[in-house]
């Protein structure tokens, strides 16, 4: 099954590790990573620009507004993620239990819905509606 992990940081926790700590924990994710990836479970990884950097795009009305980011109060920043591999929920929680960011903030697993899968039962519904 393929899981996507969303890594959330918290600013304050961040800003108060001790000097190095940060570098630590990216040599600790980054060796995680090689493992994993050694391993076959580790599909995707980016690390993502600061929130300051990113824009959000709605359509309301057929009129396009653009917002300038960061957009939610939120204690905890999306920092990046992983795209990987495992034998279910539990596997994949074991997994991204070792990277250094669940002490920092917030890491999320979700399963990763089978694309095509939902496109098939999608064409086929309409299909059904059209005949």
């Amino acid at each position: 099954m393929k899981f996507m992990v969303l890594i959330y940081n918290d600013p304050a926790l961040v800003s108060a590790m001790p000097a190095g700590q940060m570098e630590a924990d990216l040599r600790a994710c980054f060796d995680h990573c090689d493992e994993l990836a050694r391993e076959g479970h580790l599909l995707d990884s980016k690390m993502l620009a600061s929130p300051a950097t990113a824009r959000s795009v709605r359509v309301r009305q057929g009129q396009r507004v653009v917002s300038d980011g960061p957009f939610m109060e939120s204690k905890e920043m999306l920092g990046g993620f992983n795209l990987i591999e495992a034998d279910d929920m539990d596997h994949a929680l074991r997994i991204v239990a070792q990277f250094p960011w669940a002490s920092s903030g917030c890491i999320e697993v979700r399963p990763v819905e089978d694309l095509e899968a939902v496109k098939l039962r999608v064409r086929e519904a309409g299909a059904a509606h059209a005949g």
